[in-house]
């Protein structure tokens, strides 16, 4: 069993950076592909990024390519986003994910276990 708790949120200028942080109490937290989601009032939840146990096959949303970068430190048990060039449009609850796959994917019904989110507002 996993347990994730995400932090890192807060209100920031368009143009701005923001690293979220994601913590996972499972010992066998390596093991897992970890994914970044967000959702935002009015809008439909969509993916942001992934990654696998290893650390070394990522894989992002076009809206964020180039932009956002996903890590973790398995060592630390964290998975981690940095966000750079934020927009309005990025404002979302933002949640980290985690399944038992081996291959990263974009499909939010496949990851098993989810945090409780953390609120990223960008102003104008």
């Amino acid at each position: 069993q996993v347990q994730l708790v995400e932090s890192g949120g807060g209100l920031v200028q368009t143009g701005d950076s923001l690293r979220l942080s994601c913590a996972a109490s499972g010992r066998t937290f390596s093991t897992y592909v970890m994914g970044w989601f967000r959702h935002d009032p009015g809008q439909e939840r969509e993916f942001v990024a992934a990654i696998n146990w290893r650390g070394d096959n990522t894989v992002y949303a076009d809206s964020v390519k180039g932009r956002f970068t996903i890590s973790r430190d398995n060592a630390k048990n964290t998975v981690y986003l940095l966000m750079n060039s934020l927009k309005p449009e990025d404002t979302a609850v933002y949640y980290c994910a985690s399944d038992r796959s081996s291959v990263v994917h974009r499909t939010a019904a496949n990851y098993d276990y989810w945090g409780q989110g953390t609120q990223v507002t960008v102003s104008s």
